[in-house]
């Protein structure tokens, strides 16, 4: 654990999800493979498309409407309804076939595996403060088994802009009835998360990982308070 700035006593923690509580990379490999999977098979007019095709969907619906980016699940199904229109299927063969696919999405993006000792840590910390996972992604923590750990879960898009901008971080304070620089933000990007949160007067951990350098990286233009390596070291703070 490194201390960058002097901590504040702090009354509730707010939690980023991926890559913060478990590892999403494998999630979302293993869910776009499926996805793609189950898009070639659902119509011989998809039997070839690649990983190119479904981003380029992706990109003119970005361009389309470029604060998109803010609700990636509204991003995702929008993608599908457009790849579905310019196949040539109607408009509800198109919602049908969208709704089929984030179905297949839903149920991959959520077969996420939470290391055992996340679970302790927060069942540690949530008998001593309210904690609040703040999320740009679309996991469901009900689906996972976190949801019990937390006084509620805000996701960008239907709570507002996603980090770094303030939005949801206000939002929480504002929830939790708490000044917000009484609460203490946990995340691993130190863009979206440490610049966020201190942005936003929050407090902020980094946690690292992957045992990264931190004045070497190129996003660590705001450095933490702390620095941690494992959530573990959370309960030390309490």
């Amino acid at each position: 654990m490194r201390f960058y700035r002097p901590v504040a006593p702090f009354a509730a923690m707010t939690f980023d999800l991926d890559d913060t509580l478990y590892d999403n990379h494998p999630v979302i490999d293993k869910t776009e493979k499926e996805v793609l999977c189950f898009i070639r098979q659902y119509d011989a007019k998809f039997g070839h498309f690649g990983y190119e095709d479904l981003h380029l969907y992706r990109q003119a619906v970005l361009e389309r409407e470029p604060e998109i980016y803010h609700d990636v699940t509204s991003w995702r199904r929008q993608s599908a309804e457009l790849m579905f229109a310019h196949q040539g299927f109607n408009h509800e063969e198109a919602i049908r076939g969208t709704n089929e696919i984030m179905s297949c999405f839903t149920y991959w993006r959520n077969q996420i595996t939470v290391p055992e000792s996340a679970h302790k840590t927060l069942s540690v910390l949530a008998e001593k403060m309210p904690l609040v996972a703040i999320t740009n992604g679309n996991a469901e923590p009900a689906a996972c088994g976190l949801a019990r750990y937390f006084e509620f879960v805000l996701k960008a898009g239907i709570d507002g802009r996603a980090k770094p901008y303030p939005d949801m971080y206000q939002l929480a304070a504002e929830r939790l009835n708490l000044p917000i620089n009484q609460i203490l933000h946990v995340g691993d990007n130190l863009t979206t998360d440490v610049e966020g949160a201190l942005c936003s007067g929050m407090q902020a951990c980094w946690i690292n990982i992957e045992n990264k350098n931190l004045m070497q990286e190129p996003e660590g233009r705001l450095v933490p308070h702390i620095e941690i390596s494992d959530l573990a070291s959370l309960i030390a703070l309490i």
